[in-house]
This record gives structure tokens, C-alpha cells and sequence, in this order.
């Protein structure tokens, strides 16, 4: 039998998928260039540009942290009765 620890694999799988619907959001919503443009318009699309792969990179940290809960996960519930905890009384 697997020990795992429900609420954070709950939670590194929420991560993992939020992340992944994030990415595919973004990359939908690449902003483009056009023929003639100004030197203003093409800064602020080199700033949109910039903008966009920023938030990726953050997405596709949010997924690595969720699938580091998901590992870490696995194991980190211990058995009931595996470690008993005794109190040493000090010596009088």
C-alpha cells in the first residue's frame, strides 16, 4: 500500500492543472506585429511580448511546484502504529 498525504497531492495536482490551463491561456493570446508600425507601437509590443513570456514562466513555475507536491506527497503519511511516542520521565 502507497502512504500519501491526500491534501497535498490535492493540492499539487490543483497546481499542476491551474498552471497548465494558464499556459495554454497565455500562448493563445500572443501579441503580434503588423507592418508599419510606429517606434512607440513597437515598444509596447515588445513590452506586451516581454509581459506574455513572463507570465509563461510563471505558469510553468507554478506547474514544477505542483508536481514537487504531488512527489513529496508520496510517503509522508506515516502508519498508525509505526512510531509510538514514549516520554522519558526525568530522574528524580
Amino acid at each position: 500500500m502507497i502512504l500519501v498525504d491526500k491534501r497535498m497531492f490535492g493540492g499539487g495536482i490543483a497546481m499542476m492543472v491551474i498552471g497548465i490551463i494558464l499556459v495554454v491561456s497565455i500562448s493563445e493570446t500572443l501579441p503580434t506585429g503588423q507592418a508599419g508600425m510606429t517606434e512607440e507601437e513597437t515598444i509596447e509590443l515588445l513590452i506586451a511580448q516581454q509581459e506574455n513570456q513572463d507570465f509563461n514562466t510563471l505558469s510553468g513555475i507554478l506547474i514544477g511546484v505542483g508536481f514537487l507536491l504531488v512527489l513529496i506527497s508520496f510517503g509522508t503519511k506515516r502508519k498508525k502504529d509505526s512510531a509510538k511516542r514514549e516520554e522519558k520521565k526525568p530522574i528524580e
